[in-house]
């Protein structure tokens, strides 16, 4: 029996209705449907591997991961599937993927050394993920793949974390037996996108599009995370969330995201260490007077943020426990306020014009009136904010920001509860 036909009698719809949460059965199913369609024609395999990686949303953590930070994150009923088929029976050295909309990836895995003419694209991260692996005792092998998104690019929804964790997976389950555990994964995938790709990010992204659920992450050790599974059931304390596209580019705002680990990393230098985790607040506090004259006042407004929103992840992580929804939200609503006026990553200095997350949280909160909470979402200076809405009232608010975002602009999320990997029927 092929997995079309499988899929047809419904072996499995406990799955799909365990990733997707509230979402439409029936669409998820012809998705996935249509994806093998194109794999099979593309490869003739009827009976293709499938897996799936989530996209993530930050929930508090606001660019504290990259100097060693406490964040609380989630992953999101978003994905990126691929049906995959193994090359191992003829020996292929080859990792092939064919995304929707993009270019075909073939990367040869017989050189595992970087690349520099790939860095920046897609085929950097493919062989970097293989090197890391391989550098870890793990086995490397050939793979087609055919895949397709809903992680929206440039949301902040870690569309490329996504992918990274997607592809550690395939080679995980395919050649090393599952032997990798998802933080091993995400791990991975952020040196691949460092070392082979070439972008300094943190680990935060693909910790959570890994693991899967709400998560608490402390990065004290940076390559051994302390993550701990949180429950975050949102919609049984009536609340929507969801983010708002408010549109933008994000091609030059490159030196702004730099900026911030730069100047955090600063006022640590200043304070005898390499990141503000390892500082001493109280010494940080007392030195504010000849840091500033140093190096700014915005760094040290940054590093007062860094520090404050370590205790608030703390807080909110109490709060979900508790099931306490207002504290919660008076700690996303606090989080939004201080990368707004402390981290200031809500509009680019240098382009003052564009404003549209501003715009975003100005008009979502004339809505709210005093209830939920909004807060700019991930990297910020442009795209999303995140927003907690009576649900009640989502609908009105989704016609709302349409008006001035456009159609699309409000994207409902749930917490999706299982951790990127291979798809199984129940």
């Amino acid at each position: 029996m092929d997995i079309r036909t499988r899929i047809s009698g419904g072996e499995y719809d406990g799955a799909w209705k365990i990733l997707y949460g509230r979402e439409d059965l029936g669409f998820h199913r012809n998705r996935w449907m249509e994806l093998i369609d194109t794999h099979v024609e593309r490869v003739g395999d009827t009976d293709p591997r499938l897996f799936s990686a989530p996209g993530r949303t930050e929930l508090s953590g606001n660019h504290t991961d990259h100097n060693q930070g406490k964040v609380l994150a989630a992953g999101i009923q978003l994905d990126t599937i691929a049906a995959v088929t193994s090359r191992e029976a003829d020996g292929a050295k080859t990792a092939e993927i064919v995304s929707q909309g993009y270019p075909a990836v073939r990367v040869d895995l017989s050189n595992l050394e970087k690349v520099p003419r790939e860095e920046g694209q897609t085929d950097s991260l493919v062989r970097g993920i293989a090197a890391s692996i391989a550098a870890r005792g793990g086995n490397i092998g050939g793979f087609t793949a055919t895949t397709t998104s809903r992680v929206l690019k440039g949301s902040g929804l870690s569309s490329s974390a996504a992918l990274e964790v997607l592809v550690g997976s395939i080679f995980n389950e395919l050649y090393n037996g599952g032997r990798f555990s998802p933080v091993e994964l995400a791990v991975i995938g952020q040196e691949a996108e460092n070392e082979y790709f070439g972008k300094p990010c943190g680990l935060m992204d693909q910790t959570a599009c890994a693991v899967g659920g709400a998560v608490s992450i402390d990065f004290a050790d940076a390559k051994n995370p302390v993550v701990e599974e949180i429950s975050a059931d949102f919609d049984s304390a009536g609340y929507t969330l969801a983010v708002v596209d408010s549109g933008g580019d994000h091609a030059d705002l490159t030196p702004d995201y730099a900026a911030i680990p730069g100047e955090m990393r600063n006022i640590a230098g200043a304070l005898g260490t390499d990141v503000l985790r390892k500082a001493d607040e109280e010494a940080f506090m007392r030195a504010i007077p000849e840091i500033r004259g140093k190096h700014g006042d915005r760094a040290v407004l940054r590093a007062i943020h860094f520090f404050d929103e370590n205790r608030r992840v703390d807080s909110m992580v109490k709060a979900l426990k508790d099931s306490d929804i207002d504290a919660y939200l008076d700690g996303a609503r606090s989080s939004g306020d201080s990368s707004f006026r402390f981290l200031q990553n809500v509009y680019s200095s240098r382009h003052q014009e564009n404003q549209g997350v501003s715009l975003a949280l100005a008009l979502t909160e004339r809505f709210l009136a005093g209830e939920g909470a909004s807060r700019v979402h991930g990297g910020g200076f442009a795209g999303t904010i995140q927003v907690f809405i009576p649900s009640g009232r989502f609908e009105d608010y989704t016609a709302y920001m349409e008006y001035f975002f456009g159609q699309g602009s409000v994207v409902a999320l749930s917490v999706r509860p299982l951790p990127a990997g291979e798809v199984r029927p129940d």
